[in-house]
């Protein structure tokens, strides 16, 4: 069989695999981008972009409740056409993936762009649907798709993930939503907003990833007045006439639909990945170094969801041009990676920056708070709901990491996630401006909470201004 001989193989044109493509296309290296499935990223066609269309058109709905506070007549009257809200989220959808395409893809040749289900045949070759490649490189960065228990596939299009949930013409009167993580929650709580009767289900004690004791209470009790939420049992499905009963221990409900978002399974088992003999770990993910993305001490790379550590857009993007100038050059090179930022676009946000609650160490670390009720600026825009806790070093004062349940947390999360890559201190921070009145005072607050736990201080008071000399 004839083989086409490149210097580098990228297998997937996701997220990962494009940012790989921008380091691999401008060195000089022959290549090709080998894709199987739907062209387009994740974000843009499943992911972050229609789910956020879906969370704004569900949110500026959903603030018709509080138009009476400022004498608007007629408010409890309206109402949504959700086929339309629907169209309009896929116009969006389809706007974002075709800016991905004719960005990427569409101006590659039929020698460069290979479609198809790409399979190793050995650690340098691989086969495409009856086309052989071999590469002295290759990155893997095939992503990653919704897990859905094979049991549950009896039940045909009653169950849905993201992969289809977007793809709902008209939504139904009733759903389930089964894991509250970040998908979970966004999809639920919109869903919720557009009058589906949504009902809440996650085996955890907890929601959105929330690992803060306090937060996760404060979010529980605030996202349950929208809609119910069972938690601390795995729930069960059964059918029932043309519908499907959900139970989890003393709850169950009878819904038209189950958005199964119970996480991602990495795109591997249909690479024959055993050919390319690799190490890999005990879930089947290739052993790397996420500083290099070189698997083991071989000539491949990963990247993106598929390696299932971080499966976030800006993360897929590092870890692709990490691989893709590492597959291109003559020795490895190891790149620091970026703090942990996590964001989940519920309302109120729930952010995850730095340090997780469970990875400190309670002895030697302070924690600072506010409650966002008394804050002016939430206040005047109504919501005024959430907490915001920052975590310092008791003795230096360094910033170690933070997690929140608040409006504009998005915002505040890349404020302290910046700082803690700087590896401010407290008081460094409480130095820096604070307009007023602006959400940002409320991790003002907040700082100055933990201020007074910690053992450093700065040279110059908080209090006063820095002089020049």
């Amino acid at each position: 069989m004839e083989e086409k001989q490149v210097d580098v193989a990228i297998i997937g044109s996701g997220s990962a695999g494009l940012y790989a493509l921008g380091k691999v296309k401008p060195s000089g290296k022959s290549f090709v981008l080998i894709n199987g499935g739907e062209p387009g990223t994740t974000c843009a066609r499943v992911g972050c972009m229609p789910s956020k269309a879906l969370i704004q058109a569900a949110e500026d709905f959903h603030r018709k409740g509080i138009l009476g506070r400022y004498g608007v007549e007629g408010h409890k009257a309206m109402t949504i056409d959700t086929d339309e809200t629907m169209e309009h989220v896929r116009d969006l959808r389809d706007n974002f993936v075709d800016r991905v395409l004719s960005n990427s893809t569409d101006n590659m040749s039929d020698e460069i762009f290979i479609e198809g289900y790409a399979k190793f045949v050995d650690r340098n070759t691989l086969d495409v649907e009856g086309r052989r490649f071999r590469a002295d490189k290759i990155i893997i960065a095939t992503g990653s798709r919704p897990l859905i228990p094979a049991a549950w596939k009896a039940f045909g299009d009653r169950i849905i993930t993201t992969d289809e949930v977007f793809e709902q013409e008209s939504l139904p009167e009733s759903m389930a939503v089964i894991g509250l993580g970040v998908i979970g929650l966004e999809i639920g709580q919109s869903m919720a907003r557009l009058g589906v009767k949504v009902t809440g289900f996650d085996m955890l004690d907890t929601i959105g990833g929330l690992d803060d004791p306090e937060i996760a209470k404060l979010a529980i009790q605030t996202l349950g007045k929208e809609f119910p939420i069972h938690l601390g049992q795995a729930a069960e499905i059964t059918e029932e006439g043309n519908k499907l009963r959900v139970t989890a221990g003393e709850h169950s409900v009878v819904v038209d639909k189950v958005l199964a978002s119970l996480g991602r399974i990495p795109n591997l088992d249909n690479l024959d990945i055993e050919n390319a003999d690799i190490p890999l770990d005990e879930r089947g993910i290739p052993q790397h170094d996420r500083n290099t993305m070189q698997i083991g001490n071989t000539n491949l790379f990963i990247a993106g969801d598929v390696d299932g550590e971080r499966p976030l857009l800006h993360e897929a993007g590092d870890e692709g041009r990490i691989a893709g100038h590492n597959a291109t050059s003559d020795s490895i090179q190891a790149f620091k990676r970026k703090v942990p930022l996590a964001i989940n676009f519920c309302d109120p946000n729930i952010c995850h920056v730095g340090a997780r609650w469970s990875e400190l160490d309670q002895e030697t670390t302070a924690v600072g708070e506010i409650r966002f009720n008394p804050v002016g600026r939430a206040m005047i825009m109504g919501k005024n709901t959430g907490m915001l806790r920052v975590y310092a070093d008791k003795q230096t004062g360094k910033l170690l990491g933070s997690e929140m349940f608040c409006t504009k947390g998005e915002n505040l999360a890349h404020l302290l996630a910046w700082c803690i890559q700087q590896e401010l201190t407290v008081g460094q921070l409480l130095q820096m401006p604070f307009y007023h009145p602006v959400i940002e005072e409320a991790l003002q607050a907040a700082l100055y909470d933990l201020y007074s736990k910690v053992e450093a201080n700065n040279d110059t008071p908080i209090t006063e201004l820095v002089p020049l000399s």
